[in-house]
């Protein structure tokens, strides 16, 4: 009976199953790198972000590792987004040896933020170290009022 629903289910579905445990984890491997790769596009190099602020300034700060800062194109716009794009080339000229496998990404990305606050974008800074970007942008001086201490009085 089970070599009769094996049988048909090779049939029906061109499906071979091997009882070799080499070939079920090949098996394994292609199905989990075939999930990873299927979300692999421009996400995977696009850089994470943090956004801070203080009492003076919006603090961006990027990952981009493995990246120049002429690879980097930095826009900032009047109503308040913020896109980091760029490539990340391979730079490999070696023709003598092929690759067993390869984490390494390259390509293009693209990541916009929206930026909720009044800023003077006309005096943004960005720098680029080991692989950090950092972007400071001043807030304005209708943001720096917005907030007022009120002091509470006891009852």
């Amino acid at each position: 009976m089970r070599n009769a629903v094996a049988n048909n289910t090779q049939k029906n579905h061109d499906l071979s199953v091997s009882h070799n445990p080499t070939d079920f984890r090949s098996l394994m491997n292609y199905f989990w790198n075939y999930i990873d790769n299927s979300n692999a596009d421009m996400t995977d190099l696009a850089p994470k972000i943090e956004v801070s602020e203080d009492k003076d300034a919006v603090n961006i700060m990027a990952e981009i590792p493995g990246m120049n800062e002429k690879d980097i194109d930095l826009k900032v716009s009047s109503d308040g987004y913020l896109s980091i794009s760029g490539e990340k080339r391979n730079e490999t000229k070696t023709k003598d040896k092929d690759n067993y496998f390869s984490e390494i990404s390259y390509g293009m990305f693209k990541r916009t933020i929206q930026l909720p606050w009044d800023l003077d974008y006309d005096a943004t800074t960005a720098k680029c170290d080991n692989g950090v970007l950092k972007v400071s942008i001043p807030k304005s001086q209708v943001e720096k009022q917005k907030f007022k201490k009120i002091s509470i009085e006891k009852s």
